[in-house]
C-alpha cells in the first residue's frame, strides 16, 4: 500500500492515483462516444457530492475529511465510465448514482463498511429499473448541441444512431460466423468490440499504472483476467455461426480491463486477503463469461462482482482455513 501515515490522507492519495489512472480510459471513452461520456461524469460527480454532503449532514458529522476523501468521486467515475452514454433521460445517471451510494454504501456506515461497490449496484439498479435505456449504446458520438438535446429531452437522436453492442450481437447471433460478424457488423473492431478494445487496452494501461504505484495487489486482476482467458479458451470452438468468441475477443471487449484493475480492487467491498482476492477474481472472471454467454444482459461484470462481494465473508474463511493447514 501507499507509504502515508495518516489513513485519510493514505486513502486520498489512493483516490487520486486511481482518478489519474482512469483518465487513459476516460479519454478513450470521449475519443469513441463524444461528449455524452462527459456529461455523464459531471452529472454523477455532482450528485455524488450532492448525496455525500446531505447525508453527513443528517448524521451531523463533518464534511471534512469525508468529502474531500476521494470515495464518491471515484465511484462516480466507474459508474460514469459503465453506464451508457447519452442516457435518457438525464435523471437515470441521477437515480443511479444516488441509489449506488445510499444502499451500497451510507445504510451501511459509509466509508470503509460498504459490502457491495457502491458503483456496481447503481448500475445494476439502472439496469433492472431501466433495461431500455440501458441497452442504448451510441454507433457514434454527437456534437455539443446534439449532446444536450439528446441526454435532457429537447430533440429526437438521430436515425439508426445507437446499435448493440458487441457482446450482445455475439450472443444473439445464430446464422453469422465469426468471420462474417467482424466482416459486416460495425459493432465488431479488430479484435473486440469496434473502439472498444482501444478503450479496455487504455484502462490495462492505467491499471498497470497501479500496479507499480501498489495501490493494490496483482492477485484480483490476474485472477479475473486468467479465468476469463481459460474458460472462453475452453469454450471457443473457432469462427462457427455457435461460437462464443476467443479469449482476446472477451479479454478486449465490454468492461473487462475496467473491471479487473478499478473494480473488483475497491478494498472495502473485495477480498481482503491474497488468496481470497486470488479466489474472488477468478470468481468473477468465470461469472462474468457465464452471463456474456449464457445470461440475459450484455455484459456480466457488475453484476458478477455484486454476486462475489456477497462470497467475500465465505471466501476469507476458506482462505484462512487454508493459512492454518500449512503452518508447520
Amino acid at each position: 500500500m501507499l507509504p502515508l501515515e495518516a489513513p485519510d490522507n493514505r486513502l486520498q492519495q489512493a483516490m487520486k492515483l486511481v482518478l489519474l489512472a482512469a483518465l487513459p480510459g476516460l479519454l478513450g471513452l470521449f475519443w469513441l462516444y463524444g461528449w455524452g461520456v462527459l456529461i455523464n461524469l459531471i452529472l454523477a460527480a455532482t450528485t455524488a457530492l450532492i448525496v455525500e454532503a446531505a447525508v453527513l449532514h443528517l448524521r451531523r458529522q463533518p464534511l471534512q475529511p469525508a468529502l474531500s476523501d476521494g470515495s464518491a468521486l471515484v465511484s462516480a467515475t466507474l459508474l460514469a465510465a459503465a453506464l451508457p452514454p447519452y442516457c435518457r433521460p438525464w435523471w437515470l445517471t441521477v437515480t443511479a448514482m444516488a441509489a449506488g451510494l445510499l444502499f451500497g454504501k451510507h445504510v451501511y456506515g459509509g466509508v470503509g463498511k460498504n459490502p457491495f461497490n457502491p458503483a456496481m449496484l447503481g448500475f445494476a439498479l439502472a439496469m433492472v429499473m431501466f433495461p431500455q435505456p440501458m441497452t442504448h449504446w451510441p454507433a457514434h458520438g454527437l456534437d455539443l448541441t446534439a449532446t444536450f438535446q439528446q441526454v435532457f429531452g429537447a430533440g429526437q437522436a438521430p436515425d439508426a444512431w445507437v446499435q448493440a453492442t458487441v457482446l450482445d450481437s455475439l450472443r444473439i447471433n445464430k446464422s453469422l460466423t465469426m468471420d462474417e460478424l467482424f466482416t459486416s457488423n460495425p459493432a465488431f473492431g479488430r479484435w473486440g468490440g469496434h473502439g472498444v478494445e482501444w478503450v479496455n487496452l487504455a484502462f490495462l494501461a492505467g491499471g498497470l499504472f497501479l500496479l507499480q504505484r501498489r495501490v493494490f495487489s496483482w492477485h484480483a486482476p490476474v485472477g479475473m483476467l486468467a479465468s476469463l482467458f481459460v474458460i472462453s479458451l475452453l469454450c471457443w470452438n473457432g469462427s462457427g455461426s455457435d461460437s462464443h468468441g476467443s479469449p482476446l475477443f472477451h479479454l478486449l471487449s465490454g468492461a473487462t480491463m475496467l473491471g479487473a484493475f478499478f473494480i473488483i480492487t475497491e478494498p472495502v467491498s473485495g477480498a481482503k486477503s491474497a488468496l481470497a482476492r486470488l479466489l474472488f477474481g477468478g470468481s468473477v472472471g468465470l461469472l462474468t463469461y457465464v452471463i456474456r454467454t449464457w445470461g440475459g444482459y450484455p455484459d456480466g461484470v457488475a453484476f458478477a462482482v455484486l454476486l462475489m462481494n456477497l462470497c467475500v465473508p465465505a471466501l476469507e474463511r476458506f482462505a484462512a482455513s487454508r493459512q492454518s493447514e500449512v503452518r508447520p
